[in-house]
């Protein structure tokens, strides 16, 4: 709320002061002339004269100052009329002693229409004659007398001075108040501006914070369904066409004379046993991922039993044998990186499960210093890698992987050829649990594809979503 200033209320003082000193030298010259005529008894020859002097000095105070204002600045011509002024004022003095009340118009309209030089002179003058009529009038020049008028006359023209001087430093702090006022006033009017230029832009944050939030939200459901759901729902897929087919094959094998009815019954209850576990589990995630819980298979493990957990589950459901081996000193990871390299591997697997054409896969977990590797390696017919230039390089499951890796300030490497089989290494900082957002150690390993300020960014945007991790089941 800003501070509105009265402009108008500010020239007030100093337009009633400028009506008064214009109208102040004709009041003093009748207050003059009532003592005068009181007091003094003149005749009316006497009075006639006072009168046509009186008339010529407001006259000339009436030419020079109130019709001519704009004539204030102009020095050769107030210098003019300030001595004509003087010479008015002499004339009402010898007339008689009570025009000394009138003198002191002289003292304001020295200072205000004299120059420097000029001014002091004008203010000494108008003090002689006050002093003239101060002492009762024009009288033989007398030393004695000429002393006490001397005095009087350094007296009148000190008080004047020191007055002026006074009223000087009055007006300059007036003059600097209503400055600082002015500069208030502006200062509050670019406060209002600014305020209202924060607000729009705090409003405008507001919204690129919240739909920020809401695609990042997006997503993690999407990943998390992909990982999940679609996962689930191909392997199910798998299992229930294999079933179909081992239905569609049992009339001809009866027709050639080879029927198997145990082995291709117990066949089938396996892959619709295998459909319907491929369901639960896939429901049980979906709905741990929409609470945003770690998954069941880390619930109560470490990484490296969750991934054998993994890899076993998933050599039952294709029928390719599936190892896990562990380098190094296994720990617990913090929550985020547990959950990053267990989706990794089930990615890599359900790839190999739906185009490696594999016959066995390797799953190496790798703890050092201060990061852990996961590798998933297969013997598969393997595939061509498109160019990094391709912004559609690999599928949704390749974009999941390197989105959660990165997340972590880690690196996703994937290399394959036709007829080699493919490996997929994920590393990420070792970030332990419990230690988010703590000073990470320096690396100490040599070759470590992590370094110090990868670990320090992954455990800063750890220690940021602290409060979801602990959500998580950390």
């Amino acid at each position: 709320m800003g501070v509105q200033i009265p402009v108008a209320t500010m020239k007030e003082p100093e337009q009633r002061l400028e009506a008064w000193v214009r109208v102040v030298p004709y009041v003093l010259l009748v207050i003059s002339m009532v003592p005068y005529l009181i007091t003094e008894s003149p005749t009316a020859a006497e009075v006639g004269r006072t009168l046509a002097v009186a008339g010529l000095t407001a006259a000339w105070v009436a030419w020079w100052a109130t019709l001519h204002p704009q004539w204030a600045d102009r020095r050769v011509l107030m210098g003019i009329y300030f001595v004509g002024f003087a010479a008015c004022c002499a004339l009402l003095v010898a007339r008689s002693p009570w025009f000394g009340f009138f003198c002191w118009v002289g003292y304001i309209h020295a200072y205000r229409y004299l120059a420097s030089p000029l001014r002091f002179a004008g203010l000494f003058c108008i003090a002689c004659l006050s002093a003239i009529a101060q002492l009762g009038g024009f009288h033989p020049p007398t030393p004695a007398h000429l002393l006490i008028f001397a005095v009087v006359a350094c007296l009148n023209a000190v008080l004047v001075i020191v007055f002026i001087y006074l009223g000087q430093k009055a007006e300059d702090q007036n003059t600097e108040r209503k400055r600082v006022i002015v500069d208030l006033a502006e200062a509050n009017r670019q406060l209002e501006a600014m305020m209202a230029e924060n607000a729009g832009l705090h409003a405008q944050l507001l919204v690129q914070a919240r739909e920020a939030g809401v695609l990042a939200e997006r997503q993690r459901m999407a990943r998390e369904i992909h990982d999940t759901l679609a996962q689930g729902l191909a392997g199910i897929i798998t299992q229930l066409e294999a079933a179909q087919q081992a239905g569609l094959r049992a009339p001809a094998e009866a027709a050639w004379g080879r029927p198997d009815t145990g082995a291709r019954e117990a066949d089938w209850e396996r892959r619709i046993s295998n459909a319907a576990r491929l369901a639960r589990e896939s429901l049980a995630e979906a709905r741990r991922s929409v609470r945003a819980v770690r998954p069941e298979a880390l619930e109560n493990t470490k990484l490296p039993e969750a991934l054998t957990e993994v890899a076993d589950r998933w050599s039952a459901v294709n029928g390719v044998r599936a190892t896990v081996t562990t380098t190094g000193n296994a720990q617990g990871l913090h929550p985020e990186v547990e959950v990053t390299l267990l989706r990794v591997a089930q990615e890599a697997l359900a790839n190999v499960a739906k185009h490696a054409n594999a016959s066995r896969v390797g799953i190496t977990v790798s703890y050092m210093d201060d990061v852990v590797t996961l590798d998933v390696r297969d013997d598969g017919v393997g595939f061509r890698l498109p160019g990094p230039w391709d912004p559609a390089s690999g599928g949704f499951g390749l974009t999941t992987m390197r989105q959660r890796v990165q997340r972590l300030a880690g690196q996703l490497a994937i290399e394959s050829e036709p007829g080699s089989g493919t490996a997929v290494s994920a590393s990420v900082p070792a970030i332990v649990r419990g230690t988010a957002g703590a000073a990470y150690p320096a690396s100490s390993g040599p070759g470590s594809p992590a370094t110090e300020p990868a670990a320090q960014s992954a455990a800063a945007v750890l220690a940021a979503r602290q409060p979801a991790g602990e959500a998580s089941g950390a």
